[in-house]
């Protein structure tokens, strides 16, 4: 990787939002994102734990980029809906992977193209240093091809 595309990389840790709740990403390769968060005493809420926004927030982009970053300018890929499920408080550090594998690319390439758009869901699980389940993500996603002019239909 060039040192121009690292340094690029590196600067979504620098984004406000991400910086203000601990929020730490690093890049593994095109398809995936481990994205971290240490508990602070800026984004505890009153008992203590992670605040679920910060939760929520580390979760956030990560399918959406990606998928933009795979499919390319030919398509238009927009976060449509979330919901976020705790399953128990988070101390410590906690991690979250988010990978796209070329398989369900490919799959969402042909729905598009085939009808138009798809609204593919994701989901990943938020977990803490001895490997248990935090938090629970799903994020469904609207991809369409843009039109021959550059301008998206529909």
């Amino acid at each position: 990787m060039k040192t121009w595309q690292i340094f690029r990389e590196r600067l979504i840790n620098l984004y406000p939002p991400f910086l203000g709740a601990g929020i730490r990403a690093r890049r593994i390769d095109e398809r995936t994102y481990e994205v971290r968060l240490i508990l602070k005493p800026f984004n505890r809420n009153l008992v203590g734990t992670h605040f679920g926004g910060s939760l929520y927030a580390m979760c956030d982009p990560w399918f959406m980029l990606i998928l933009i970053r795979l499919l390319g300018n030919e398509y238009i890929v927009w976060d449509k809906q979330a919901t976020i499920q705790f399953i128990r408080p988070g101390r410590g550090t906690v991690k979250a992977l988010f990978q796209i594998p070329p398989e369900r690319v490919d799959q969402i390439r042909s729905e598009a193209d085939r009808l138009g758009r798809t609204e593919p869901i994701f989901s990943a699980d938020v977990l803490d240093s001895e490997g248990q389940v935090v938090a629970r993500v799903e994020k469904l996603l609207y991809v369409r091809r843009k039109d021959r002019a550059g301008i998206a239909s529909e």
